[in-house]
């Protein structure tokens, strides 16, 4: 049993850290889910989508709260205070995109949902899925390679999502003539495109984590 082993096995188990990290890769995934969805639902049918996009928002928002609030009065923590803050803090990154997504084609009035937007809200979906694995595999550090695979594919969808972006962004130059349409697609599919860039840095954050404790 290596030292590390040995002081994992002294701490005591952690009943506060590990479940609000759960709760908020659970609502990141639900989510971006229904931000997926609505971009694949009729125009008359996307405000509750909307609307429940912001609530999950609003958890999110409100679980980096608790674990903010639970770092500074536990003086033991199941890693490194840095890393718990980072980690809470880029999921938060990632759903304050995605509802940032949500709200520019609510506020622009984008009513024609282009297949490069329903593709970044597919790529991002599958990126906050492979978050919440890892997520739930810090509880016990017993499979590593859980972690760094799913690091790994957060990283390819997101080296996707920048070829999706582009060329999207082109076709839109070429193609588009109206100005104002320019503007808030290319909005909307920038924050789309930002959002996996967050996944990413999760992503990193999550890899770090694994290898101090491998």
């Amino acid at each position: 049993m290596s030292l590390n082993n040995i002081f994992q096995f002294l701490v005591p188990k952690d009943r506060k850290f590990f479940p609000l990290f759960e709760q908020a890769s659970s609502n990141l995934i639900l989510l971006a889910q229904t931000l997926h969805e609505a971009v694949n639902a009729p125009k008359s049918e996307r405000e509750e989508y909307y609307k429940k996009i912001e609530e999950l928002e609003a958890n999110i928002e409100e679980i980096t709260h608790k674990t903010n609030l639970e770092l500074s009065r536990n003086f033991i923590t199941p890693f490194d205070r840095e890393d718990i803050h980072s980690l809470i803090t880029s999921i938060d990154n990632v759903a304050g995109n995605l509802h940032g997504a949500a709200s520019r084609m609510r506020l622009y009035h984008v009513d024609k949902i282009t297949k490069s937007i329903r593709k970044l809200t597919e790529i991002n979906l599958e990126a906050c899925q492979n978050i919440d694995i890892a997520v739930r595999e810090l509880r016990n550090f017993k499979n590593i390679k859980n972690i760094t695979d799913a690091c790994v594919r957060i990283n390819k969808l997101e080296n996707k999502s920048d070829n999706v972006y582009d060329k999207a962004v082109a076709e839109l130059f070429e193609n588009e003539t109206d100005a104002k349409n320019i503007i808030k697609y290319k909005e909307v599919l920038s924050v789309l495109e930002s959002a996996t860039d967050k996944c990413k840095s999760a992503a990193s954050i999550l890899e770090a984590i694994s290898v101090k404790h491998s």
